[in-house]
């Protein structure tokens, strides 16, 4: 399972953001610059987190863009859920689409990979970005090194 590269680059958009949103707004050139993501993506993120309402931007000369919710109330699940990330961890559309086997049933691992799916979901949701920015997430499965 890997997430893609929308939800990665939006979480790391944001925690750039939270690092220099004290100084005002932030641009998305900037980001792009310390981030090394294209500005023309980040500006199809940004404009999907606006929608989201987790982003807010400032028109004019020194604008950019503001966390709406600080960097305390805004997880890691939203971020990922604003950006139309899924967290697919089943080859089925658990949600409408075809089963499993694509035929009529699940395959044998379904349950398996549907809860692995609801772990993920759950510990990003209790990830905010001031726990990425303070390497509180860091060490939390038990494992301190690079794996």
């Amino acid at each position: 399972m890997k997430l893609g590269s929308r939800g990665r680059y939006a979480v790391m958009a944001l925690v750039d953001l939270a690092t220099h949103g004290d100084e005002g707004p932030v641009s998305l050139a900037d980001i792009a610059d310390r981030q090394n993501i294209s500005l023309s993506y980040l500006e199809q993120l940004f404009a999907k987190l606006r929608k989201a309402e987790l982003v807010e931007s400032v028109r004019g000369p020194g604008g950019g863009y503001l966390l709406t919710k600080g960097a305390d109330n805004t997880s890691v699940s939203e971020i990922i859920v604003a950006v139309d990330e899924p967290i697919q961890t089943t080859r089925c559309g658990e949600m409408g689409g075809k089963p499993c086997t694509g035929r009529l049933e699940r395959c044998a691992t379904h349950w398996l990979w549907r809860e692995l799916r609801l772990h993920i979901v759950d510990f990003l949701s209790g990830v905010s970005i001031t726990d990425v920015l303070n390497d509180r997430v860091k060490g939390i499965s038990g494992v301190l090194e690079d794996v």
